[in-house]
């Protein structure tokens, strides 16, 4: 699954955004592919998991899930299974988004069990402490995300740029393997080049792409920031 993804990197978190529901999930997917066919830049997706398996069906997009649950098979009614997600088609998984915030405990547990199944882990965290104390746990990815700035519109690159760049150090002084992701109010190639700029090896978006009035011209955008 590893081969599927590049760095530089950009992962469009489709969250629960009804821009990114069913159909307009795969067509979103597809304009990632198209995308990154023309620019040679690894693009995946996270839809909602009622939606991967249609999205992977549909395009060779790297797919991967929102959340996963520390559990495995049996009596856990309402959980998502990694064994599921990975048996969809998924290369790798978010764990810990802002929107989905899990304990420490709850982070390990959850990257030991998508190492287990083989799906790359993305850990999201809102500090560099917090990027830190997660890197022990040997992710593939650590994004990390104020969470004040997610959405804003305002990018953290600029915003707050000692966070990014502090992350990134923090992280790699610990673990060189372990590649940083930046995400908050990214919503324009400059901002991803800023991002680049300061050590992040690929960026987390969301709304900037998904709810764009134009989201191939955007995710466009984005992709030639990277590529140059």
């Amino acid at each position: 699954m590893e081969s599927k993804i590049k760095f530089p990197l950009i992962v469009v978190n489709l969250k629960t955004y009804v821009e990114a529901m069913g159909e307009r999930a795969v067509k979103l997917a597809a304009i990632a592919e198209t995308v990154s066919k023309r620019t040679g830049v690894c693009i995946a997706v996270a839809p909602q998991t009622v939606d991967l398996r249609s999205v992977i069906a549909s395009t060779k997009t790297p797919v991967f899930s929102q959340h996963i649950d520390s559990v495995g098979y049996g009596k856990y009614t309402g959980h998502t299974l990694p064994e599921a997600i990975a048996d969809s088609g998924c290369v790798g998984t978010l764990i810990s988004h802002s929107e989905r915030r899990l304990g420490l405990d709850l982070i390990e547990a959850s990257v030991e069990r998508a190492r287990e199944v083989g799906l790359l882990q993305v850990v999201c965290v809102d500090t560099v402490e917090k990027g830190r104390a997660v890197a022990p746990f040997k992710p593939n990815i650590i994004a990390i995300e104020p969470p004040e700035l997610i959405g804003t519109g305002t990018p953290v690159s600029k915003a707050r740029p000692e966070v990014v760049s502090g992350a990134v150090e923090a992280v790699q002084s610990l673990d060189p393997n372990i590649k940083v992701l930046c995400g908050a109010g990214i919503t324009s190639g400059e901002d991803v080049a800023s991002a680049l700029k300061l050590g992040a090896e690929g960026v987390l978006v969301a709304s900037g792409v998904v709810k764009a009035d134009d989201p191939y011209s955007k995710l466009l955008e984005l992709a030639e920031a990277v590529s140059l």
